[in-house]
This record gives structure tokens, C-alpha cells and sequence, in this order.
């Protein structure tokens, strides 16, 4: 009982206190919070859409088929992306045995790397004691928790783009080091093979080119820093972490050389790259979007900018090195990205570590502003406002929580689980209130983002798994069949694929519509009998318009039903086949979510 007295409480709290102000000791701290965040529900939901349960099935079928050169959905190639993502996601779900764990691993791991190289590099090129600064600038950004706990390749580029960060700026600031260039280069020629971006690093040589422009007219001075002294080791060294997919796939292609290896590695190569940025092909937004993804994603920092932005200028037209590669490096992300008419929120992700660490070594006196203060006690306030809303209005059943329930399909516990959720969402932002008087708003931001991940992953993110990723509609359909039953989908979704009781016969995923119905068509006329279709009751073409269908609910938004075999028309098979041969015979596109 000894413990809980007031003298030695309070000698607890100044021990506390006096470890957390050694810097690489409260980098352990933050690192020790954001793991705990992160991985909350880590294996509690399923894979979801957008793009979770595209790599999920790729890597599953790789573990299981023994193929990983070229990864597989359903009975099509997937060549929208390099196999690297995939890999890492099959080596954890060979070593865990557990896909709704493996799925998500990447992306946590890369996140803790990316939160310890932005410590790191703080500590390099500003001061040891801005390291904690830079880690928790950007940890609270939305952004980055939304990506750590998801499983897409961004994640992953960015600990790969960062990385590469880290070894230019460790050249460029600290003096001539080919170690750490040659570092740089293989992280993003790994980045590349990754996703197609991951060159981009690359672009802080043409922001040093400027900043030694701008030194040779007076305003700094031009022998600062590494130079271009060994500069040329980037190249091979790019070459090098790009071959780690490049070649086996360019090695079999040569020794095994057949029409479907060409055009895999032909898709890769050049219509996901140079095509997929010059003519993008859906994606299509305004040259501003990325304007709209900064001040919502990018949120709390983004609301900091009104008084970061006359820093920064003031400190790029002192020609100071640092500020111009890092934010000159993000700014040429963000016109890189501008200038394609495809965009997503997370293509200029990457971006946001080089932000954070500009921005470190001004916060500690930002946060001294009332302003300042003020506008991120209003943020949390916010935040705090909506999930209690959202919590009461379910309880009360407000319409538009009803309304929520119906488009999601929520089951009672379901239900439960998401108004607590939010609950604790807003019951956490209060406190972070009243813990944020004084000077300690940066201390409640960060533990209140804790919270944020913690509430998602242990509440909202499974109570919302049972219909995102189809598992409740594809234990209805297991139900409902047969044991013997064999099952086929149109027009499939991954997801449906992942969550299926027994195996799925698919129809094509590239295919034309009308194409994936003649084919079903003729799977059906094989076994009648015995050969069920799960279908979209909004696919279905007019032969089929009076079959007879068992309706099943909705998922994702979508509803879907069971067209027996038996119940087709007999003349549906030659008018399905008319109506496909009178469309282009060329591939479908990419789904909206690629």
C-alpha cells in the first residue's frame, strides 16, 4: 500500500518525468505508444476493399500453389503491381499460418520504421532533443495511422522512400558518405519494383542542384554539405535493389519465353508506369485535389501551416540547406503527382515524413503560441464532438445512424461494438481536454492519436469487418449451399474469394462483362444441377430477368444474390453469346480502386 502514498507517487512521477527527457529515451516511449496503437486488432478483421483483399489473395495462392513469381487472382494474372508487396505479405502468412495477421504486418513494421528513421534523421540534421518532436509530428497525422493499419503497398514504399531520404540527407547535410548513398539508391530501386513510384527520392538530387544554384548567387554557402562527390554510386545501387524482382522475372521470361509471361511483364514495364501516369486511365481530378487531401488527411499538422509556411520561407531564402531539400524534395513530389490527371490521396503519402522533420525544430516554440494551442484543442474537440455525436444518435436511433446500419448490413453486436467505439473515441478526447491546460497540448495530441488507433482497431474497424470484407455474406452463401455444391461468381470480387467455404470457379477478371456471362452461362449448363452463381441482381442480363433467385443481403454495398443452375433459360446461352461477340473484344480496365 506503500506504493499509492503522495511521497512516493510523487517520486514516481519526477522518475518518470527525468527519464522521458533524455531524447533517445522518449523516441523508446513514442515508439513503445505508436506499437501499441498500430497493432491494436492486429488479426481481429478480415481483409477489406480498396486493395486489401486483392494482395491478400495474391499472397495466400502464392503460400499455396508453391508459385511466387507472378502472383495469381483467381484464374487471371494479376498484373497491376510488382510481385515485392505481395512477397512480404505470403513470407508472414507462411511464418504465421494466420492471413488476417500477415495481411497487416508489412505495413505495421514499416510503419515503426518510418516513425524511427524520421527520429533518427532529427536528431542528425537538427538536434538530439528534436528527435521525439519529429516521430510524434508524424504519428498524429491522420494519414499515417490510417496507412500503418492498412494493408497497401503505401506503407511500405514510404518506409522505402524514407530510407532513400534518409541516406541523401545523411550525404547531402553530414559530408561525403557512399555507404549511405549507395543505401539510398537500393531502397529506391526497391521502392520501384514496389510500386512504380518509389524513384522518386531520386528528385532530392534535382532539389540540391537548385539550393547550389541559389548558393552560387550569394545567399549560402555552396561548400556546405556532402556535394556531388560520389553521387554516381546511386546508380548501380538502384539497379541493384530494382533487380530483386526485376531479374528473376526478366530471367524466366527469357527462359521460358510464352505470349502471358510478355504480356505480364510488358504491363509492368510500361502501361502501370509511363502509361498509367502520362494517359491515366480513371482516377481523373482536378490539378488542386491534392490541396483537399492535405488539409483533411494531413490533419492536425495541416491546421499549423498558416504559421509553419512564413518560417519555412523565411528560412529557404536564408538558403538553408536542410529546408531546401526537404521541402523542395516534397514540393516536387506534389507537382510530379499534380501534373497526372490520375490521382489518389495516398500517391503523395511519401511525402509527409519529409514534412514532419521540417517541421520539428519549429514546434517546440508553436506550441508556446496561444493560437496555436487553441487550434489544436478545437481539433480534438472536434474529433471528440462527432464520435460522441455518432454514439448518442445510435443509441437513440437517430436516422442517419439507422441509415449507416442499413448500408452497412449491421448486426446487433455489430452495432454495439461500433457506438462504443465511438464512445471511446469521444470519451478520450475529453480527457485529452482537460490534460491539455498549460503548455501540455502536445503531450494530449498525441496520447488522445493513441487512443484514435487504438478505438479503430479494437472497435470500429471489426465492427465494421463482418460486411467490408464479405465474410457474412460469404458464410450465408456456405449456408445456404449444398455441401457438394460447386459455386462460381460473376464479375467477382477478391474479398468474396478470400471468405468462400469451399473452392470458386471465376470467370475472368479482365473480361468483359458480357464475356464473364457466357462463360458462366456454359459452367452452368455443365452440372445444373449441382452449380450455383453468386451474382449482383444489378448484372443480371435480361434472359435471366425472371429467373428465379435467392436474394442474400448486401455487402459492400452491394446487393447479391444465388442464381441456381437449374433455373436458366435455354435460350440464354446463344443470346448471351450474340450480345458478347458484339462488344469490343478488348480487356476490360483496371478497377477504380487500383
Amino acid at each position: 500500500m506503500q506504493l499509492f502514498t503522495p511521497p512516493f507517487a510523487k517520486l514516481l512521477s519526477l522518475a518518470a518525468v527525468n527519464f522521458l527527457r533524455t531524447p533517445t529515451r522518449s523516441v523508446c516511449a513514442l515508439l513503445l505508444l505508436a506499437l501499441l496503437a498500430l497493432a491494436a486488432g492486429l488479426g481481429m478483421r478480415a481483409p477489406n476493399p480498396p486493395d486489401e483483399p486483392r494482395f491478400a489473395l495474391a499472397a495466400k495462392t502464392m503460400v499455396e500453389t508453391g508459385h511466387w513469381l507472378i502472383p495469381q487472382r483467381g484464374s487471371e494474372v494479376y498484373a497491376e503491381k510488382p510481385a515485392t508487396f505481395m512477397w512480404m505479405q505470403a513470407a508472414f502468412y507462411a511464418l504465421t499460418g494466420d492471413l488476417d495477421i500477415a495481411f497487416l504486418l508489412p505495413s505495421l513494421l514499416a510503419g515503426l520504421l518510418t516513425l524511427w528513421l524520421v527520429a533518427d534523421l532529427a536528431g542528425r540534421i537538427w538536434r538530439p532533443r528534436l528527435a521525439p518532436w519529429a516521430l510524434a509530428a508524424l504519428f498524429i497525422s491522420l494519414q499515417f495511422g490510417l496507412q500503418a493499419k492498412r494493408g497497401q503497398i503505401d506503407m511500405s514504399l514510404t518506409a522505402m522512400t524514407t530510407v532513400a531520404l534518409w541516406g541523401l540527407l545523411v550525404h547531402f547535410l553530414r559530408g561525403p558518405n557512399r555507404a549511405a548513398l549507395m543505401l539510398a539508391g537500393f531502397a529506391a530501386g526497391l521502392g520501384t519494383v514496389t510500386k512504380g513510384v518509389g524513384f522518386l527520392p531520386l528528385l532530392m538530387l534535382v532539389a540540391y542542384a537548385g539550393w547550389r544554384s541559389y548558393a552560387r548567387r550569394g545567399h549560402a554557402d555552396p561548400a556546405t554539405g556532402g556535394g556531388w562527390g560520389g553521387a554516381g554510386w546511386l546508380i548501380p545501387a538502384f539497379v541493384g535493389g530494382a533487380m530483386i524482382w526485376l531479374a528473376p522475372v526478366l530471367l524466366t521470361t527469357w527462359w521460358n519465353d510464352t505470349p502471358e509471361l510478355r504480356a505480364y511483364t510488358q504491363e509492368l514495364l510500361f502501361r502501370q508506369t509511363g502509361t498509367r501516369y502520362l494517359n491515366a486511365w480513371h482516377h481523373h481530378r482536378p490539378a488542386w485535389y491534392y490541396l483537399q487531401v492535405i488539409f483533411t488527411l494531413w490533419l492536425p499538422g495541416a491546421l499549423l501551416l498558416p504559421w509553419l509556411l512564413p518560417a519555412w520561407w523565411r528560412r529557404l531564402r536564408r538558403g538553408d540547406l536542410r529546408y531546401w531539400l526537404l521541402l523542395g524534395w516534397a514540393l516536387l513530389v506534389l507537382l510530379f503527382f499534380s501534373a497526372s490527371s490520375g490521382k489518389r490521396e495516398v500517391y503523395i503519402f511519401p511525402a509527409l515524413p519529409a514534412l514532419a522533420l521540417a517541421a520539428a525544430p519549429l514546434l517546440p516554440g508553436l506550441l508556446r503560441l496561444r493560437g496555436v494551442r487553441w487550434t489544436l484543442r478545437i481539433y480534438i474537440g472536434v474529433v471528440s464532438l462527432l464520435g460522441g455525436l455518432l454514439a448518442v444518435g445510435g443509441w437513440v436511433e437517430a436516422p442517419a445512424v439507422l441509415k449507416l446500419t442499413e448500408r452497412r448490413a449491421l448486426d446487433a453486436a455489430d452495432l454495439q461494438r461500433l457506438l462504443l467505439g465511438f464512445a471511446l473515441l469521444s470519451g478520450s478526447g475529453l480527457i485529452a481536454l482537460i490534460a491539455s491546460r498549460g503548455r501540455r497540448i502536445g503531450t494530449s495530441l498525441f496520447g488522445f492519436t493513441v487512443m484514435v488507433w487504438i478505438s479503430y482497431g479494437l472497435l470500429l474497424g471489426p465492427a465494421l469487418d463482418a460486411s467490408s470484407s464479405g465474410k457474412q455474406l460469404m458464410a450465408e452463401v456456405g449456408e445456404r449451399l449444398p455441401a457438394e455444391a460447386e459455386l462460381g461468381i460473376v464479375d467477382l470480387k477478391e474479398q468474396l474469394l478470400l471468405q468462400a467455404d469451399r473452392p470458386v470457379q471465376d470467370f475472368g477478371y479482365r473480361q468483359p462483362l458480357a464475356a464473364q456471362w457466357v462463360g458462366a452461362v456454359e459452367w452452368l449448363n455443365h452440372a445444373p444441377q449441382r452449380r450455383w452463381l453468386l451474382v449482383r441482381k444489378a448484372d443480371l442480363p435480361d434472359c435471366l430477368s425472371t429467373a428465379r433467385l435467392q436474394p442474400l443481403g448486401r455487402a459492400n454495398r452491394v446487393e447479391w444474390s444465388l442464381l441456381p443452375g437449374h433455373e436458366l433459360a435455354p435460350s440464354c446461352a446463344a443470346t448471351l453469346r450474340q450480345a458478347a461477340d458484339a462488344q469490343p473484344s478488348s480487356d476490360r480496365p483496371p478497377a477504380a480502386d487500383e
